[in-house]
């Protein structure tokens, strides 16, 4: 395993939500994460990049920085790629694909460039170079510096391993993890999502109180890399120990579909003996018995002229039942300011405004609710 301890690693956010992953990750002992465009950094090793992995849930991507070099001409770039270090992250035996950016710089084809890098790495390292490759080197050509990067995670960390169901439009859930805590929600009150399509939020709650790694199910590409120690990484799995709670997470949805969704995910997640997936429609919902806690739910929301009219009164129902949630805290997500008011509830002067599927939406928060 590589000793070095001062890499840059790059934690990858939906645009709008840096800060909030920013907090996680300092709060999971990453004391010198720095909040920047697009994501998070950190220094580090390699068993740092496996932690981030394994441990963060509001991260898309792990990408560690294994160098630069400047370049102003694809000669230039071929010659330096070719001198480049693959060997010590890469194994020869392991297919590879290469992905560039280029911008404000004098290196503008990033196919081109794309070529000389992924014929550097086929012809002096001798890995095979394929469009399906698990392993996927990033290189970014900004003002004409070339900074490369190894994606250590491979599929995109909201695929947690253990969701195999989905519905229309879901949530993912590194979003659900980052809103969630943007509500204020650590792991110790009640959840309630009245919309819960495939359950995301509900199971996000119930891992997150039981103190479970995100990245407990699944395999990550920086598994195949030459960095790679299998003992070091199976004992980092095993000290991470799920603790009981008393507390019960709730998901409705008029679809029977999507509780039948919800409930396979959560058997599959390991989380349901905390979660309790009912059919119901809006109309019908009340606060369930207990103490008060977090009402976190993402309706449905217009994409063209004409939806908000439409919208309105399931707006309107939800905000009228959720009026009956006495010391509840209520996260609304939706584009639609119109839509927000619609509900009638205390929302917070400020919205947190974020992407989610490339749509710009807005999370809408309440304080406990009052008569």
């Amino acid at each position: 395993m590589k000793a070095d301890q001062n890499m840059e690693i790059f934690l990858a956010a939906a645009p709008g939500l840096e800060a909030a992953l920013h907090r996680e990750v300092k709060a999971k002992g990453f004391w010198d994460a720095k909040n920047i465009t697009g994501g998070v950094t950190i220094t580090g090793g390699w068993a740092d990049v496996w932690r981030a992995n394994l441990e963060i849930r509001g991260a898309s991507h792990v990408l560690a920085r294994l160098g630069e070099f400047r370049v102003m001409h694809l000669a230039k770039l071929d010659k330096l790629a070719r001198k480049f270090p693959w060997g010590d992250t890469l194994r020869s035996d392991v297919p590879v694909r290469v992905e560039v950016t280029c911008r404000k710089s004098r290196i503008y084809h990033h196919k081109a460039a794309a070529q000389r890098i992924e014929t550097a790495i086929r012809e002096e390292l001798g890995a095979e170079i394929s469009a399906d490759a698990d392993v996927c080197i990033k290189a970014r050509i900004f003002d004409d510096l070339c900074t490369i990067s190894v994606d250590t995670s491979g599929e995109a960390l909201h695929k947690r391993g253990h969701k195999e169901a989905v519905n229309k439009a879901p949530m993912r859930e590194n979003l659900a993890a980052l809103l969630l805590s943007e509500c204020g929600f650590s792991g110790d009150e009640p959840v309630v999502d009245p919309m819960c399509g495939s359950g995301t939020f509900v199971i996000e709650a119930a891992e997150i109180a039981m103190g479970m790694n995100p990245g407990r199910s699944r395999q990550f590409a920086f598994e195949k890399l030459a960095t790679f120690d299998e003992a070091a990484w199976q004992a980092m799995k095993k000290k991470a120990k799920a603790s009981d709670t008393g507390l019960l997470f709730y998901g409705f949805d008029r679809d029977a579909g999507a509780i039948k969704m919800s409930k396979a995910n959560a058997e599959r997640a390991g989380v349901s003996s905390l979660t309790n997936f009912d059919q119901q429609p809006i109309g019908a919902l009340t606060a369930p018995e207990g103490p008060a806690g977090l009402v976190i739910v993402n309706p449905p929301y217009g994409t063209r002229i004409g939806d908000v009219k439409r919208l309105k009164n399931l707006y309107q129902t939800l905000g009228r039942q959720l009026g009956t949630f006495k010391g509840w805290r209520v996260g609304l997500v939706t584009n639609s300011d119109d839509l927000a008011r619609s509900t009638g509830l205390p929302f917070k002067k400020k919205a947190l405004n974020f992407s989610h599927g490339g749509i710009r939406v807005k999370l809408y928060s309440t304080p406990p609710l009052t008569d």
